[in-house]
């Protein structure tokens, strides 16, 4: 009696890749993101060492960094046309007033 032949093992699947849930959120992420409805030079400032960290850690949270980054620039931005209008607007009332 011959004897049977073994079955082939099943090919094994490569392991599922899920992102890396070991590394928290990178603190000055948080922050600046929360720094940047509050003071907006601080959210900017947090925010770019925040992506440095990032990019150098692996840690979680570039959204939220780049999130602060890109809001910090849009009220920079929205705060230089209050100033010019506020500066136009002053200068309109000072020759108004002569």
């Amino acid at each position: 009696m011959t004897d049977p032949q073994p079955m082939p093992a099943a090919p094994s699947e490569p392991p599922a890749q899920y992102p890396d849930y070991t590394k928290g959120y990178n603190v000055l992420a948080v922050l600046a993101f929360v720094f940047v409805w509050l003071t907006v030079i601080v959210g900017l400032v947090l925010g770019y060492i925040a992506l440095a960290q990032i990019k150098r850690t692996g840690e979680q949270g570039r959204g939220l960094a780049l999130a602060a980054v890109i809001i910090g620039w849009i009220g920079v931005g929205l705060g230089i046309i209050a100033l010019i209008v506020a500066a136009v607007y002053a200068g309109w009332f000072l020759v108004r007033q002569n």
